[in-house]
């Protein structure tokens, strides 16, 4: 595809106007016309900065880029990387620093990079094929021989869940959020209870205990694969929570 339909399909799925970016990107809407039906070619700058402000993800610039002719400007290494060596040390660091706790790193497709030792609380019982690399967070929690039977409010924390995948998978456009959400969709579980919605932060119960959440993204990164990582980290919402995880040190 073009970089002008490119462009075009980034702006409906911001639902704005060609007016709207052109004001928000401080250009003209004759020649955000032009760009987006291919009368015009913009440079490698105008590509970047009309990115920038439809928030496209990384991955997605640079996929913009090549479609207008220009090279990527955005790297994409391993995590194991010499050159990402004090980004692995940082999520180490956290993720040691937040035992007796659980947390986890995923990437854009909620496959797990790192855990720290006290992910294994939550792991008791789960099917040996879940945990085979590439394990998925996701399919962990929702899938009938994963999490799933442990989970007292299952429907609540699936909904939560899937309403969270949906919303990334409708800003990113992304093929393979669009084939986990439908495979979830299709695992066997309740729906949320009415009433059992929060404002700011769906519990996760499980086996007595009771966990919120909080997720973490590296906001500035100008790596492909540091920005499409996130920290879920879990924290006990109450004393009984707090005490057995404590007792696990």
């Amino acid at each position: 595809m073009a970089v002008g339909p490119l462009i075009k399909t980034w702006r409906t799925r911001r639902r704005l106007s060609q007016l709207d970016l052109a004001l928000e990107a401080g250009v003209s809407a004759r020649h955000l016309s032009f760009v987006e039906t291919g009368r015009s070619k913009p440079s490698e700058q105008m590509v970047l900065h009309l990115a920038e402000h439809l928030e496209v993800p990384l991955r997605e610039r640079n996929r913009m880029l090549l479609a207008a002719g220009y090279a990527p400007v955005y790297a994409q290494r391993q995590l194991d990387a010499p050159e990402l060596a004090p980004v692995k040390q940082a999520l180490d660091q956290l993720l040691k620093a937040h035992e007796p706790f659980p947390a986890v790193v995923i990437d854009r497709a909620s496959t797990l990079v790192a855990a720290n030792g006290a992910v294994q609380m939550l792991l008791a019982g789960v099917a040996p094929h879940l945990l085979a690399p590439p394990v998925n967070v996701l399919k962990l929690a929702l899938h009938p021989e994963g999490m799933a039977p442990r989970i007292e409010n299952l429907g609540e924390w699936r909904a939560h869940l899937l309403h969270d995948l949906a919303a990334v998978r409708d800003q990113t456009g992304d093929e393979e959020l669009h084939a986990l959400y439908d495979e979830l969709q299709r695992y066997p579980g309740p729906e949320a209870e009415p009433g059992g919605n929060h404002d700011v932060f769906v519990p996760l119960k499980i086996d007595g205990l009771t966990f919120l959440s909080t997720r973490t993204t590296f906001g500035t990164a100008m790596d492909v694969t540091v920005s499409e990582l996130a920290i879920e980290a879990f924290y006990p919402a109450d004393e009984a929570t707090f005490t057995a995880c404590s007792s696990r040190r």
